[in-house]
């Protein structure tokens, strides 16, 4: 039995008590325990299990992250719990979380009472790296004596298996977005298909209120978003980081654009009368009802659909912006403003992405490497 300090509820003195074989063993695990007590790393025995563990986890997380977030980190942790969940937390191993790595990557999509194909490596990588979160918190807690999932990897002849089978989706070349823009020309949703070719979020457009323009000195304030949880429930809240929040200058064709649609706003109201909602969003059906991100994903996918036009992910349109800004030479700290980013270094890993007609300059370049002329191509 050893003394191990009080209970900060009621004061009273608590013990831990091991029976062991010998003599010799209890005075060996009576040191241990006297060593860990010192250092403070002490953890007493209890019955709690993973699953419970992430409820309180989660709970304490809510009060700090937004409403979107906290559903993606729900919707996470369902992919382990199902598997680990009725595990306690003390008896968890880093055997277990291998196991259930492994079972996700081979056939984690549950289809009704069966398993199916397995979950992208993204996905579980995002899992584990919440319940690593987690369990680092129960550390802190001294619920547990180790991270058991912090040396947990995905392997790498998994993620190659994955980049072979599914190649990425390039955004749109220059050559595609003139195609689009003269698609949408004349569709009514013209203007906020070109704040989306901006750099804007979808959940930006949509968030976009008539009171966030200025068109006379032609500025936009990007300070609000309409986003989806659970691709169902809209929520509307404030930029994504607080230099998501941010101040732009309108394009001349994007100020017209919206000159335009505001006039036409204006005229549809008057025909609805009554029945128009007047919700002071950019972002309106003809009712003046705000539309959401998929309803906007749609429209652009039926542009896409009726003209031919190779599809790729609204959102991939920011891709699009950045890289040809950073082509055409808009400075590191500049761009990063632009897309709402505190690191420059984020908006180029993940946005600027050059293909092989942007790196023709660079071929051009090289052959001054070479002192080689440059022929002259004749047209045949």
């Amino acid at each position: 039995m050893v003394d191990v300090g009080t209970d900060p509820a009621t004061g009273k003195r608590k013990q831990l008590t091991r029976t062991l074989g010998t003599l010799k063993e209890a005075q060996a695990e009576y040191a241990r325990i006297a060593v860990r007590r010192h250092n403070g790393a002490l953890v007493s025995r209890n019955k709690m299990t993973v699953n419970e563990w992430l409820d309180q986890w989660l709970a304490k997380k809510a009060e700090d992250l937004e409403e979107s977030t906290i559903s993606t980190y729900r919707v996470t942790l369902d992919r382990v719990r199902g598997r680990l969940g009725h595990i306690r937390l003390q008896e968890l191993t880093e055997d277990d979380v291998e196991a259930w790595m492994l079972w996700a990557l081979r056939e984690g999509r549950i289809r009704a009472t069966k398993a199916g194909p397995g979950l992208r490596v993204t996905s579980v990588e995002m899992s584990l790296a919440r319940l690593k979160e987690a369990l680092n918190r129960a550390v802190a807690r001294r619920l547990v004596a180790v991270n058991v999932a912090q040396e947990v990897r995905i392997p790498r002849k998994a993620r190659k298996a994955e980049r072979r089978a599914k190649a990425e989706v390039p955004p749109w070349s220059v050559t595609e977005v003139h195609a689009f823009v003269r698609a949408v020309r004349d569709h009514r949703l013209y203007a906020p298909f070109l704040l989306s070719l901006m750099g804007l979020r979808p959940a930006e457009v949509c968030g976009m209120r008539w009171a966030d323009l200025d068109l006379d000195k032609a500025t936009l304030a990007v300070a609000n978003t309409r986003t989806l949880v659970g691709n169902k429930t809209v929520v509307e809240k404030d930029t994504k980081s607080l230099a998501g929040e941010r101040g732009l200058p309108l394009p001349a064709p994007v100020r017209e654009a919206l000159r335009n649609f505001k006039a036409t706003q204006a005229a549809e109201e008057l025909a609805a009368g009554r029945a128009y909602e007047g919700s002071g969003y950019v972002l309106v059906d003809e009712l003046g009802a705000p539309l959401d991100v998929r309803q906007l994903r749609g429209q652009a996918y039926g542009v896409m659909a009726e003209n031919a036009l190779r599809r790729v992910r609204l959102y991939d349109a920011r891709a699009s912006c950045f890289t040809y800004l950073a082509n055409h030479g808009v400075p590191d700290h500049l761009l990063a403003r632009w897309a709402g980013h505190t690191d420059v270094r984020a908006t180029k890993r993940w946005y600027v992405k050059p293909d092989v007609e942007d790196l023709r300059a660079a071929a051009h370049a090289w052959t001054g490497l070479t002192g080689l002329p440059t022929p002259v191509v004749r047209e045949m």
